[in-house]
């Protein structure tokens, strides 16, 4: 059973359902443990007072906010009774299509499980929202802090999956970007029809579990190798060498043809048969007149 994250209900005009959160995610990544140098002994992260550098406990830390010149201490029971609602509800404040919502505010998704006596309602909400095609647009505090979230159905289970706020995504206006359209960098058209193709050469179901995390297995790899040499412990001084930058502008075309044949070897897109080729295949799988059968 996963860990339950938070539990409350899922409200959408007068209906009500039970529910409780649990990770729909997880880390699979290489764990990299600080440690001191020669000694290698393990380097921790400490709770500190900034001001001296004292080591605090956990005990003896409190939540506080700053108004004006000073700090007001607030427990966490303190904090969740301020408003009960938004601390044990995910309200539905609206819905809207999918793709409206720009995937640079998508951020964590976590499952939602019914509570007892939800069921039919979570049930409800799930069906209605597949149907529509539609996503409700939710306010939820977890951990002392409201999140904006998108409500997802899948044909399994509802997905709360957490939004940025919109001064949490930044503009892209303060970067050097070509301008809209293919004029504005002097594309060619028979570039575009090439890049157009190159991509419905390459495109595929979506099927997550083929992708590997082929870094993590590298630098495990290297890992088991230093410690199968005895250099568990050492560190070599290496230079990695990248590949020298070179621009692509003036050879693009070649580039693309190239890269289209390479697609069509490896996703197997059939290539142009030439025409003497199709007219001999035609001869060679053309029915042949029937013979009589002798008869035995």
């Amino acid at each position: 059973m996963s860990r339950v994250m938070w539990k409350g209900a899922v409200s959408f005009g007068l209906l009500h359902a039970p529910v409780s959160l649990h990770p729909a995610s997880q880390q699979d990544e290489i764990d990299f443990d600080w440690l001191r140098r020669g000694s290698l002994q393990p380097v921790g992260y400490k709770r500190v007072v900034k001001e001296t550098g004292e080591e605090v406990g956990k005990e003896d830390i409190v939540k506080a906010v700053k108004y004006e010149d000073r700090y007001v201490v607030l427990s966490d029971e303190e904090i969740q009774a301020a408003n009960v609602k938004s601390t044990h509800t995910i309200d539905i404040v609206g819905f809207t299509d999918a793709e409206d919502v720009n995937f640079l505010f998508f951020e964590t998704p976590y499952y939602l499980a019914p509570g007892k006596g939800g069921e039919k309602v979570y049930a409800l909400l799930r069906e209605a929202l597949l149907k529509t095609k539609k996503i409700g647009i939710a306010l939820i505090v977890m951990h002392n802090k409201q999140h904006l979230a998108a409500l997802i159905a899948t044909p399994h289970a509802l997905v709360l999956n957490t939004l940025r706020w919109a001064t949490e995504v930044r503009s892209p206006d303060d970067l050097d970007l070509p301008e809209e359209g293919q004029k504005s960098v002097a594309l060619k058209p028979k570039e575009l029809q090439m890049a157009t193709q190159l991509i419905n050469n390459m495109s595929e179901d979506w099927q997550p579990a083929q992708y590997k995390d082929t870094f993590r297995d590298d630098i495990m790899a290297l890992v088991k190798r230093k410690v199968e040499e005895g250099r568990a412990e050492e560190i070599s001084e290496t230079k990695a060498e990248y590949p020298e930058e070179h621009s692509t502008e003036e050879d693009l075309a070649e580039l693309l043809r190239r890269s289209l044949q390479g697609s069509a070897h490896r996703h197997g897109v059939p290539k142009p048969v030439p025409p003497a080729a199709r007219k001999a295949a035609h001869a060679r799988t053309r029915t042949p007149k029937s013979t009589p059968k002798t008869a035995h």
